[in-house]
């Protein structure tokens, strides 16, 4: 057993099964990160300069790509140093602040999904009441505690327990600091703990589990009832949300199983896939679907690039143009 003290720091193994092609792995996570940046960043820009997408929904759209960004940005300049410099150690500090970074966007996400599904009930179910129920102000109030209630929530529970404990052993089978998996390697009793941690990781996410089930139960009752044509619309309405959700759920349900069960009988490259998920899929899949599906963001984004390429081509037809003037003035200028 190490000296208890001694433990600052930890190695993470994960890398060492890449390191044949550790340049490969670099050059994919890090085109991964650009497309997720610019994914987030167009659809972000899109939503806050156009006024016409001001609207709930968009605006929670904006927020789950806001929380894209710094969901992914914890782990991917991590994991792309790890590859470049081939020194996989990662100290206490940072090991601690990046469990709490990946478990507070996760809460994050699922909680921003949870008040746009909600969102969807209120147009669906309260379409007459809709600006009512969904006012700037309760908007605004709802995105704020979304971000905020998940990050107090678990703050108070990382500081009473992950953050209290001594370390006897320091290798993490994983590319970045997760909570289970710095537990095991504590020195005293975790049973508490080990119970703990998957009791909370049902019970915190239970409001929002309730509110979207409550809202699609309502809004299929109403569908059930409602036109062919009402149907379809609500069925396009929700679809991208439903999509989102369940990719979301999936991830962070293979993330739970991975931590507490043995996996071995799985390629290790897909474990280590399926535990980027969170930073792969759902911040890049869930935000094309928004970008694509939604007729209104969909427009503003083409709009967006072509007065870019319009500009673009501006700018060299102004070029051309000044240098066939100044081809034109200095022919003139020789004399015959």
């Amino acid at each position: 057993m190490e000296n208890v003290s001694a433990v600052t720091s930890f190695i993470l193994t994960a890398y060492t099964e890449l390191e044949d092609h550790r340049y490969l792995y670099f050059i994919c996570f890090l085109l991964l990160y650009i497309v997720i940046l610019l994914v987030n960043l167009v659809l972000i820009v899109v939503i806050c300069t156009e006024k016409s997408l001001h609207e709930p929904m968009h605006l929670f759209i904006c927020s789950l790509s806001v929380n894209g960004v710094c969901g992914s940005t914890v782990i991917y300049p991590s994991v792309l140093s790890h590859l470049l410099s081939q020194n996989y150690e990662i100290s206490l500090p940072f090991c601690l602040l990046q469990i709490y970074c990946i478990i507070s966007y996760a809460l994050a996400e699922f909680t921003i999904l949870a008040v746009m599904s909600y969102d969807r009930y209120a147009a669906i179910c309260h379409p007459l009441h809709y600006h009512l129920l969904m006012s700037p102000r309760k908007v605004s109030a709802a995105i704020v505690l979304s971000w905020v209630v998940p990050c107090v929530y678990y703050a108070f529970y990382f500081i009473l327990s992950t953050a209290q404990l001594s370390f006897c052993e320091r290798h993490i089978e994983k590319m970045y600091c997760m909570y289970f998996e710095l537990v095991k390697l504590s020195c005293f009793d975790t049973t508490i703990l080990r119970f703990l941690g998957p009791a909370l990781m049902i019970v915190c996410p239970s409001p929002q589990i309730v509110m979207i089930l409550f809202s699609y139960v309502r809004i299929l009752r109403v569908c059930l009832s409602a036109s062919k044509q009402s149907q379809a619309k609500a069925l396009q309405t929700c679809t991208p949300h439903l999509l989102s959700v369940i990719n979301f759920s999936v991830g962070c349900l293979f993330e739970v199983i991975q931590s507490r069960f043995n996996m071995s009988h799985i390629p290790h490259h897909a474990r280590i896939f399926l535990s980027l998920h969170m930073a792969i899929v759902t911040p890049l899949f869930n935000r094309l679907i928004y970008g694509i599906s939604i007729q209104a963001i969909k427009v503003q984004i083409f709009k967006l690039l072509s007065s870019k390429r319009r500009e673009a081509d501006g700018e060299r037809k102004q070029r051309a143009t000044a240098g066939s003037c100044a081809a034109v003035c200095h022919a003139s200028e020789v004399p015959g």
